[in-house]
């Protein structure tokens, strides 16, 4: 198994814990990783996002819990109380704190909600610590995306039809709607993160970027917890969504993964070049 952990400067401040980023999966406290768990038990302080399900304090009951969630959209006034160069010099400053008080091989967990790795502003975090040298860890996590299409019974690939997936977030730092989407779509199945205030333009986006009026899709509300909210649109009637899932964290599914199962299984897939097999048209 390949190991996870960072070194890449070495321990320059000497006396610092490390850093764990600990993927909280997309909802309630039991969508987390063993691994996940393990390591927040251990953790002397955790600095949690503001999706993270409280339920999640009872894996790490005596640790100190520091709330660095950011609510609203970045960049607009008033709207992201921790904004990142904060949690940046909090991540050090707790590692330095927590290594000289418990030694260098304490922990302190920087807990996302979802996949640390998809739209969780790692690489930023990252830097930070390997700017100054305090070791790190990584632990994966369920993101939203696979949570949505496990509660939908959607699968986000299909046989024959679903062979590629991407990932956009729909917002940028200043709560505009992605831009860049085409020409053309980017796979089989998109997915679009931090979509709900943005349904109508997203919708004009898709058919700019090729997508049929009619092609359906997918929206998901908090996926991952028991009030998730699931409607299917079109693309073309996507703004329809808005008022069902208005104040939730949404995804947007287009495209393959956005369609329900068939009645039947597919049992053959013609190859380049092979004609219809017997018996169908």
């Amino acid at each position: 198994m390949a190991d996870t952990s960072t070194n890449l400067t070495g321990n320059a401040h000497g006396t610092a814990a490390r850093i764990v980023f600990i993927g909280a999966g997309p909802g309630e406290a039991d969508l987390i990783t063993v691994r996940g768990a393990r390591m927040l038990a251990q953790a002397k302080v955790v600095l949690f996002d503001a999706l993270a399900d409280p339920g999640l304090r009872d894996l790490a009951p005596s640790a100190e819990w520091v709330d660095v969630g950011k609510r609203g959209f970045s960049g607009k006034e008033g709207s992201d109380f921790n904004g990142q160069t904060r949690i940046n010099q909090l991540l050090v400053a707790q590692a330095r704190s927590v290594g000289e008080r418990h030694g260098t091989q304490a922990i302190v967990a920087r807990l996302k909600g979802g996949d640390p790795s998809l739209f969780g502003r790692l690489e930023e975090e990252l830097h930070a610590l390997r700017e100054v040298g305090i070791d790190s860890e990584v632990v994966p996590g369920v993101t939203s995306a696979l949570a949505a299409a496990a509660a939908t019974q959607r699968p986000l690939t299909r046989r024959g039809s679903g062979r590629s997936v991407s990932f956009t977030t729909a917002m940028t730092r200043t709560g505009d709607l992605q831009c860049g989407m085409g020409p053309g779509q980017r796979a089989d199945t998109e997915v679009f993160y931090m979509a709900g205030r943005q349904l109508a333009p997203l919708s004009k986006g898709l058919l700019d970027a090729g997508w049929a009026a009619d092609t359906e899709v997918s929206v998901v509300s908090r996926a991952g917890w028991p009030d998730m909210r699931h409607t299917v649109h079109t693309v073309g009637t996507l703004d329809e969504a808005s008022a069902i899932h208005a104040g939730r964290p949404t995804l947007v599914i287009v495209g393959a993964g956005a369609t329900d199962i068939p009645d039947h299984p597919l049992t053959h897939i013609a190859l380049c070049g092979e004609g219809s097999p017997p018996g169908e048209a």
